[in-house]
């Protein structure tokens, strides 16, 4: 009985350190499983575990994925400029009809007043004094009308007795005072395969350059081929006029920085027009008439170097009408320094007065080829004597 009281006391011993070691096992784990939930962000300490953000949600909790990026816009092509429209300039012939209509408005005055003189029943020394007077401020110049005076004078006592025809006669004197005989036609073409080059020269503010673009236009509506220089380096404006009149009309311009030797640029715009076959190189020139030496060597050069490569076929100095004798003091200067081979009067139908025209061709001995009649781009016209002196009488 003693021993077997001993092991049950044994075994009730071995129960209760089982069951002692039991509770302080889970009492542990309680400790652990409280001590981790301390840790998390629930917890409430926020030094070692910050609050989590919503990047932080996302990188847990989403999938590692690649997110393409949206393609960048290419950017924007500019456009290109739209080519200036070319214009197809008026013919020569229209042009004359034009030239009648408004020479008659504007150069009527001198042929009404000569008329009414002319017409008097008694032509005393008075009456020939006022026709002197009327002449003169024609601008038709002193010598000019003295040889028309006498004429008339001569003509109307002759055939006085068969009540002459008063016009008629002041018609045929007129126009021969401006001398149809002339040849008035432009050498603007070479010889052989050679382009023709023509000069154009006078002094800034006569519309120069602007003629030279006109020029250009006549040419064109002639179906001839042209090439321009912009040689009046010196003036910035003048190189970019003379480029908007050949777009306008599809005609090169040969050109250079502004300050550069004016006969490099002739000289390249001839060469141009040799390489590409074409009819005609115009070629627009500086106008200062600071000193008339300096003038002189500038312009000289200018031929000199576009000779080495072509002859000039043509020589136009542009006069502008409305400067009336002033405009003969210009002529002569030019004349000196190159060899003028004809004049082109613009402004001729404004204040002008018509008798510039004799009086510059006496002048200088070379015809008016070319008269400018307004503002607008086709504005330039041959010269035509029979209609001048038909417009002179209104």
């Amino acid at each position: 009985m003693g021993y077997i009281a001993d092991w049950v006391l044994l075994v009730v011993g071995l129960l209760l350190v089982a069951g002692v070691t039991g509770v302080a096992l889970l009492s542990g784990s309680r400790r652990r499983r409280g001590t981790d939930e301390d840790l998390t962000p629930g917890g409430g300490t926020d030094v070692l575990a910050p609050p989590r953000t919503d990047t932080d949600e996302t990188t847990a909790t989403a999938p590692a994925t690649d997110v393409a990026e949206p393609e960048a816009e290419p950017p924007p092509v500019p456009e290109a400029p739209a080519a200036p429209t070319q214009e197809k300039p008026e013919g020569a012939a229209s042009r004359l009809v034009r030239l009648r209509q408004r020479l008659s408005r504007s150069q009527g005055g001198l042929g009404k007043g000569l008329l009414a003189l002319l017409s008097r029943d008694r032509l005393d020394e008075d009456t020939w004094e006022d026709i002197e007077d009327t002449l003169l401020g024609a601008d038709i110049g002193v010598a000019p009308t003295q040889q028309l005076v006498e004429r008339l004078r001569t003509r109307l006592r002759v055939e006085g007795g068969g009540s002459p025809d008063v016009r008629a006669v002041l018609k045929e004197e007129l126009l021969a005072l401006v001398d149809p005989s002339m040849d008035r036609r432009l050498a603007v073409t070479g010889e052989g395969e050679e382009p023709g080059v023509v000069l154009v020269v006078g002094v800034n503010g006569s519309g120069k350059t602007t003629t030279v673009g006109k020029i250009a236009r006549l040419l064109r509506a002639e179906d001839m081929s042209v090439v321009m220089g912009a040689a009046d380096t010196f003036r910035a404006a003048a190189v970019e006029q003379l480029g908007t009149w050949g777009e306008r009309v599809g005609v090169e311009v040969v050109r250079g920085p502004e300050g550069t030797d004016p006969a490099s640029v002739a000289f390249d715009a001839v060469k141009r027009g040799k390489a590409e076959g074409v009819d005609t190189v115009l070629v627009d020139t500086a106008g200062r008439l600071q000193n008339k030496a300096g003038l002189m060597d500038e312009l000289g050069k200018v031929k000199r170097v576009i000779e080495k490569q072509s002859p000039v076929t043509e020589v136009l100095l542009v006069l502008d009408a409305t400067t009336g004798q002033n405009g003969m003091v210009q002529a002569r200067v030019f004349s000196e320094i190159v060899n003028v081979t004809g004049i082109v009067l613009t402004k001729l139908d404004g204040s002008a007065k018509g008798g510039i025209v004799v009086a510059v061709q006496r002048e200088l001995g070379v015809p008016v080829k070319l008269v400018g009649l307004g503002e607008g781009p086709d504005d330039l016209a041959p010269f035509d004597a029979e209609a001048f002196t038909e417009a002179l009488l209104g």
